[in-house]
């Protein structure tokens, strides 16, 4: 279904991104990795998939706060790539803290990474998609982005204007073979979920599992971690010709949680 298709996953060297990337090279595609982290163990994770699943995988360092260094990488993919078929918009950064005393500089990244980076990739890569007259854009927000929670301004304003930015990209793009979604997870147990909960933990003045069990899991009805696996399935099902006319949904994968 995918096979020889091009994928770009920013934010893909670890958690959900990762999961997305084995997802959509298991499926026979190319895949485009970014993120942070050991450059030995990236480009252990980069031939890995490569010699595992026979697809070509190229690895970028951009920075998702800026600008530029988003344009550049998606338009690398397409030089190596031939294309851009898919885009999988997941990066993310989170802090915690009260709106009064929130760090204006972890507001200024958090809105630079997890929304304006979709924005400058789905831009540079949509023209070719439109000659083409296919593609998938990808955009993993989160259940924050349906519902709002205390200490997490940043975070929400940026997950909600990603489930905006998906619907207007869906409606400019409607009847040209393209699709924009939005996956909207509950809390998948990532490096970034494992930080808030450190960080929730000295904001309660609580224990770790307590937190986790009245504090991260309290709003959701499964009591159970959502599995990268099944973000990374739901991710490879958008990108295929079965979800040809689902376009414009944020979609819920969270044990319950935006049912209440």
């Amino acid at each position: 279904m995918l096979k020889g298709k091009s994928a770009v996953i920013t934010g893909s060297t670890s958690g959900i991104g990762l999961g997305i990337a084995r997802a959509f090279a298991a499926q026979g595609s190319n895949v485009m990795l970014n993120g942070f982290g050991d450059m030995a163990e990236i480009e252990r994770l980069r031939a890995g998939l490569a010699a595992e699943h026979k697809v070509a995988v190229l690895y970028s360092s951009a920075d998702m706060a800026k600008p530029a260094e988003v344009v550049a990488m998606v338009d690398q993919a397409k030089r190596r790539f031939g294309a851009v078929d898919v885009l999988v918009n997941n990066a993310g950064i989170q802090h915690v803290a009260p709106v009064d005393e929130f760090p204006v500089e972890k507001w200024d990244a958090i809105l630079a990474i997890n929304l304006s980076s979709a924005f400058h990739a789905i831009r540079t890569a949509l023209p070719d998609m439109k000659k083409k007259a296919w593609g998938r854009i990808i955009n993993v927000a989160s259940a924050h982005g349906l519902v709002a929670s205390p200490f997490k301004s940043a975070y929400i304003a940026a997950k909600h204007g990603l489930v905006g930015l998906t619907r207007t990209v869906a409606l400019e793009t409607a009847g040209k073979g393209i699709t924009c979604n939005a996956i909207c997870p509950g809390y998948v147990l990532t490096a970034l979920v494992e930080k808030q909960i450190d960080d929730q933990a000295k904001v309660h003045g609580i224990a770790r599992d307590d937190v986790i069990r009245d504090v991260i899991l309290e709003r959701q009805p499964s009591k159970e971690f959502v599995k990268v696996e099944e973000v990374a399935e739901l991710a490879v099902f958008l990108a295929g010709d079965s979800a040809a006319s689902i376009t414009g949904a944020a979609l819920p994968i969270d044990g319950g949680w935006t049912a209440q």
